[in-house]
């Protein structure tokens, strides 16, 4: 990177980070209805959106944060790591402040739902590719409600790392320890640890403490 602004015509080239293939396919083909937008690598992995990002240099990233393996938000500090200038989008299903705030602090520029508008999305990258911080509605409601809680609960959760943010959230949503490792990745051992450090960040002891405690944070109906 020169730090001179591309031609206007120039493409933007984008790695695409999804765990689903399917998921993906569909992602490329909205990008790609606008140019100079282009795709020009997909990773399903933390690991691989590492080394495709070392070997290709994109000029953006669109990445989700939940990813087998190596997190998604562990992959972002990893690339940010390595390029101070990299510019990343956030897109995924969680709205969740935490994670939101989680991603930010790593780097990101830019986190918006897959809920939001197709079009949002195209402006998110466009907003991003500008280095401007851009956060979809219903993140900023978040934030904004987070931030008006404030108090030692909010401290609590915000201890949590993000890869521990997104097994609270399975766990409270009734996933089997079992299926939390599978689905991510991992070993049960490194499970059954995570679920420990949760409850000791959070003060409490037991799994129907944890669920009050999830319910207090507003993770919980």
């Amino acid at each position: 990177m020169n730090g001179f602004p591309p031609p206007a015509d120039a493409r933007i080239g984008i790695l695409l980070v999804d765990d689903h293939a399917v998921v993906r396919e569909g992602y490329r083909r909205l990008i790609e209805r606008h140019p100079p937008l282009h795709i020009v690598a997909e990773a399903g992995s933390g690991e691989e959106a590492y080394r495709l990002y070392a070997d290709l240099a994109p000029d953006l990233v669109v990445m989700d944060i939940t990813l087998p393996g190596v997190s998604g938000i562990q992959a972002l500090q990893r690339i940010v790591a390595r390029d101070r200038d990299a510019r990343v989008l956030v897109f995924t299903m969680h709205r969740d402040a935490t994670f939101v705030e989680k991603a930010l602090e790593s780097g990101a520029l830019g986190y918006i739902t897959k809920s939001s508008p197709p079009e949002l999305l195209v402006q998110a990258i466009r907003a991003v590719h500008a280095r401007r911080q851009t956060l979809s509605p219903d993140v900023q409601a978040e934030l904004a409600s987070l931030r008006r809680a404030g108090g030692s609960g909010r401290n609590a959760l915000a201890s949590l790392s993000a890869r521990e943010f997104e097994i609270l959230r399975m766990l409270i949503a009734a996933r089997s320890r079992e299926d939390i490792a599978e689905s991510l990745h991992l070993s049960l051992k490194t499970v059954l640890n995570i679920h420990y450090q949760i409850k000791a960040k959070l003060g409490v002891s037991t799994d129907i403490e944890l669920m009050h405690a999830a319910r207090q944070f507003k993770l919980l109906d």
